[in-house]
């Protein structure tokens, strides 16, 4: 925490607590966003095809190795990989970093994925940013950026 708030908050007599992310208590409306993006993770995980599909906005972007797909070209082009992907891989994710504006919000982690993939070794690190939106039917996936490169070695 930069100094200049430290003496700020100390002026004023104001105490600061500082927890690290995964200690903190969501309240009921990030809560809900992580169930959200949760929900996305284990359908991919789980092959539920539809229900990841009913997460998604009609409009949602998915943007990843410098690509933009429509709902409608992830569903029948990239969708089936993911899912291939994600049963053939081990994935751990950092706590979401979730921040709510209104009726919009954005939940980022990193993760890393290990195994292996038609036959290929994986070994990489990724963030993932999930920006959704809410409306009478709750919230709802408006885009996805995914972006992983393979773990450098350890020297």
């Amino acid at each position: 925490m930069p100094i200049r708030i430290l003496l700020v908050a100390r002026a004023l007599g104001v105490a600061l607590i500082v927890a690290p992310i995964e200690a903190q208590t969501p309240s009921p409306v990030t809560a809900d966003i992580q169930k959200v993006v949760d929900a996305l993770h284990a359908g991919l995980k789980a092959g539920d095809t539809a229900g990841v599909m009913a997460l998604l906005a009609p409009d949602v972007l998915l943007l990843e190795a410098g690509g933009i797909e429509t709902r409608a070209e992830y569903e029948s082009a990239h969708l089936p990989g993911d899912v291939e992907f994600e049963k053939s891989v081990t994935t751990s994710f950092t706590p979401y970093r979730v921040t709510v504006v209104g009726d919009a919000a954005w939940a980022v982690n990193t993760n890393e994925y290990k195994g292996t993939f038609r036959d290929r070794p994986v070994d990489s690190v990724g963030v993932e940013l999930v920006v959704l939106s809410r409306d009478a039917a709750g919230w709802r996936i408006r885009a996805i950026h995914w972006s992983s490169r393979a773990r450098k070695p350890a020297q």
